[in-house]
């Protein structure tokens, strides 16, 4: 599979194969940010693709959550290209993680984060350091950075009532993939991005208007 996604999935609003900006808003600023393809546009999912070898951009000056994780590790997207799944309005998305040398599907990458946010030039959100991960011919979730999460509760960077809307976010999907009605389709497990969707740059993202 290749292209347009599972049936369903039309396009609306950016067109398929449109560069956009995907970035995490912190304290009112880019915390990072990085262009990614549209997949798909719909009032019931957003899709986009992150090439591997992509650069990533990182927000300068101090945050309250100290600098992004990813800074440690370089200004590029080393793991294999990643397809991201988002139903509009969820406190998550879904990233089809492969194995970057054989391009096999390896696992369901649930990332808990703020409701996707549409702007002029693409999308916005915020991490919320939860991840749940499905790994292959499975239904059970394994929780990942949850000591992290409840350790940034406790230094206040999230409201107890915040708090409480993530952790039900993050059991709510546990639930719906253990009873097998997970939103998202497993067809998304078998798509390939085109031959030309190669690593995006900076400087592509300030052709298409950032």
């Amino acid at each position: 599979m290749s292209g347009a996604g599972p049936q369903g999935t039309g396009a609306q609003g950016f067109g398929p194969g449109t560069i956009v900006e995907r970035r995490d808003v912190l304290d009112g600023r880019t915390w990072i940010s990085y262009p990614v393809r549209v997949v798909v546009d719909s009032p019931r999912l957003v899709a986009l693709y992150l090439s591997r070898g992509t650069r990533l951009r990182f927000g300068n000056g101090p945050f309250s959550w100290g600098p992004h994780p990813w800074k440690q590790i370089g200004d590029r997207w080393q793991s294999a290209g990643v397809l991201q799944l988002h139903r509009p309005g969820r406190g998550h998305s879904v990233w089809v993680s492969k194995d970057p040398e054989t391009g096999a599907f390896e696992k369901w990458y649930v990332n808990l984060e703020a409701p996707l946010r549409r702007n002029a030039t693409g999308f916005s959100t915020l991490d919320h350091e939860i991840d749940l991960i499905v790994p292959t011919g499975t239904n059970v979730c394994r929780w990942k950075d949850l000591d992290k999460f409840e350790l940034r509760v406790r230094r206040g960077h999230f409201t107890p009532e915040e708090a409480a809307a993530i952790r039900a976010e993050a059991a709510s999907v546990a639930r719906s993939v253990a009873e097998g009605t997970q939103w998202w389709e497993s067809g998304w497990a078998l798509w390939e991005a085109p031959g030309d969707w190669g690593p995006l740059s900076s400087q592509t993202s300030e052709r298409e208007g950032f």
